[in-house]
């Protein structure tokens, strides 16, 4: 897939803006929160984020579990706390997982909870939470705290300026604009992005973004694809063969009992992103460092 001619549109101008305003940002807070999506760990991530943060300590939540395959959260989980970050799973919709997100933020700031503490000090912890554009990270900040107010967009690439919210008095969250990537190195990330909704839908052939996803989805969970669109193919069959015979299976017939694969292609992608055609993760930890963890 070609992605050079999308830049423009991918990496809008203003997150540069923010890279600038989260570097000047790190100075006001004790720690920062990264929220991920948990199908897609890596993708989701922006690749600049560690060096941005230097030595701040970190909280990874991965958001959306209730879409990932749950043994894979499970290890991502492992993966990032071995790598001496605090990490949790959440589902923003039910509260899933939210009530642990202030005990991650005291474990990574233990000590400095007991330096204040000898000074007699009782500052509330900061902590700044960043995410790429669409990953959740209204609604997770809402739920934490318990406000209504932020009206999540559904809108890739659209942002709104810093806000501080008071979670209670021992408890600041700094509001940061989403990130994205000054550029994609590897165009998979593109399209785990485009599978999940976190980038603009209309930059890209739906048809052909559908072709990938099924094969993937052959290659990795082929018992689920079997019994959502009832078809029967062997290992090697093409993404546009499946999506084709998924077509077929549903009736999407045209003229001349041609397939209309873009209509099919629409509704495997809503399948995916909604999770009734299961629970995937598309990304795994690496094998060797996880099992130093």
């Amino acid at each position: 897939m070609q992605m050079d001619g999308m830049n423009v549109q991918w990496y809008p101008g203003h997150m540069t803006k923010t890279r600038r305003q989260i570097e000047a940002d790190l100075k006001l807070v004790d720690a920062v929160c990264e929220i991920v999506d948990a199908r897609i760990p890596v993708s989701s991530r922006n690749p600049d984020i560690d060096s941005i943060c230097g030595n701040k300590p970190r909280i990874i939540v991965l958001n959306r579990m209730d879409l990932a395959d749950p043994d894979a959260t499970k290890r991502w989980i492992t993966y990032f706390r071995s790598k001496g970050m605090a990490a949790i799973a959440t589902d923003c919709k039910t509260r899933k997982g939210i009530n642990d997100f202030q005990p991650a933020v005291r474990s990574v700031l233990k000590e400095k909870i007991e330096r204040n503490a000898a000074k007699g000090m009782n500052k509330p912890l900061r902590v700044m939470v960043v995410g790429i554009p669409n990953v959740g990270k209204s609604t997770l900040i809402n739920q934490i705290s318990g406000r209504k107010g932020a009206k999540a967009e559904n809108r890739p690439g659209v942002t709104r300026g810093k806000q501080w919210v008071t979670v209670d008095s021992g408890l600041l969250l700094l509001d940061t604009p989403g990130i994205l990537w000054p550029k994609f190195e590897d165009p998979e990330v593109g399209m785990k992005l485009a599978y999940t909704g976190a980038v603009k839908e209309d930059i890209l052939d739906i048809e052909e973004l559908a072709v990938f996803l099924m094969k993937l989805l052959w290659t990795h969970y082929p018992e689920a694809v079997k019994a959502r669109y009832n078809i029967d193919m062997p290992a090697d069959a093409t993404g546009y063969e499946l999506l084709e015979a998924a077509g077929r299976k549903r009736g999407f017939l045209m003229a001349r009992a041609e397939v209309n694969t873009e209509r099919m292609a629409k509704v495997l992608l809503d399948e995916y992103r909604s999770g009734k055609l299961g629970k995937f993760t598309l990304e795994m930890p690496p094998v060797e460092e996880e099992n130093h963890g």
